[in-house]
């Protein structure tokens, strides 16, 4: 009997120990690195615009300014599972996962590239989430990167491990984050409609050539509002500005605006190269002959902006082109406009390349 008892106090033990090692304390994510902001001065904590902008911007671009697309955290553990739970607006769009609009997904350091782990959602529709979003690791430390959602508002954020296990930040500066990769444009630059954030291309980019970027896009929106381009300019060091506009702008504003809204980054940063992109050439306008006429007018206005410029003496522009952008085979999109994962990987392999090569420029 007595031997028994003592069986059962010792498996009752082993069982206590067991869910006092299972038990998990969040940590507030505002204790670990946030990437892909100008500054800590936002309206919010997983916001991309200073108050002083929303009070001076149209109130889209204000809303818009609100959504965490781009943003990640930094941080390490050495457990066996990654839990998070957040609280967001709950936004959906038909066009666009869930995941993309409000969910998270987490990245590992792996062999010295970002590897995909998980993807943070939950089935219900409420605003409050939580999720194991890995399990089953060998307790060893790794680095992690988690994407916050492309469209939503992160009102809260924390992350758990079990009891006994290491929370804590970043021991590597992965992604770099000196000199910036500063992104504007429009819906598409915000990520839609990437099915999960680590998918949108500014990610992707950022992945790719080891830095951080910074991502403005405006999702219908990115109109050359000056107040953008300084708050853009307000970035201390970035090391390349990429304007993306086109999409949403139309030929007359980019000749009324174009100018005026690269010379306030040019004043900040005489020696930052900007890229000038093209409007895609979306599948639609092969048969559409006023959105062909509509694209074709506004691709021109750019290229004639780009070549102004030059003819000005600017030297460290760059122009891509919209050939061959999202391939010509017309799979690239959700909706003829929005552009699905594969539609981002060619984005991201178009631009990649000379946003590398405009970063080694920089001396």
């Amino acid at each position: 009997m007595k031997q028994l008892i003592l069986t059962a106090a010792i498996f009752l033990a082993a069982i206590s120990a067991a869910a006092q090692t299972d038990q998990l304390h969040y940590i507030d994510a505002t204790a670990f690195p946030l990437y892909g902001k100008i500054a800590d001065s936002t309206s919010t904590t997983y916001g991309r615009l200073s108050q002083s902008t929303e009070d001076v911007t149209r109130k889209p671009v204000a809303r818009l300014g609100r959504n965490s697309a781009g943003l990640s955290i930094r941080f390490r553990s050495n457990a066996p599972e990654i839990h998070a739970r957040w609280h967001n607006t709950a936004y959906h769009m038909p066009h666009m996962t869930d995941v993309g609009v409000g969910g998270l997904d987490l990245y590992i350091l792996l062999n010295g590239k970002w590897h995909y782990a998980a993807s943070g959602f939950t089935w219900d529709t409420s605003s409050s989430k939580e999720r194991k979003l890995i399990a089953n690791m060998e307790p060893v430390m790794r680095e992690y990167l988690l994407n916050l959602p492309l469209y939503d508002n992160i009102d809260s954020l924390e992350l758990a491990v079990p009891d006994g296990y290491v929370l804590e930040g970043p021991a590597v500066d992965r992604p770099v984050r000196r000199r910036p990769v500063v992104m504007y444009g429009t819906s598409i630059l915000q990520g839609g409609c990437a099915s999960r954030p680590g998918m949108a291309h500014t990610n992707i980019i950022s992945r790719r050539l080891d830095r951080e970027v910074i991502n403005l896009g405006f999702s219908g929106n990115a109109k050359l509002d000056l107040e953008i381009a300084r708050w853009m300019a307000s970035v201390p060091d970035p090391g390349v500005f990429v304007l993306d506009y086109a999409p949403n702008s139309v030929a007359s504003l980019i000749d009324e605006k174009g100018e005026a809204f690269f010379r306030i980054l040019r004043d900040a940063h005489p020696d930052v190269p900007v890229i000038f992109v093209e409007d895609p050439l979306f599948p639609h306008i092969i048969f559409d002959k006023e959105a062909y006429e509509e694209v074709t007018s506004k691709n021109a206005s750019q290229k004639a902006l780009y070549e102004r410029l030059r003819k000005q003496g600017e030297k460290n522009v760059y122009f891509v082109s919209s050939r061959g952008m999202i391939d010509e085979d017309g799979e690239a999109t959700v909706d003829g406009i929005h552009l699905t994962d594969y539609g981002m990987m060619r984005y991201a392999d178009l631009l990649a390349p000379v946003i590398a090569k405009a970063l080694r420029s920089r001396k």
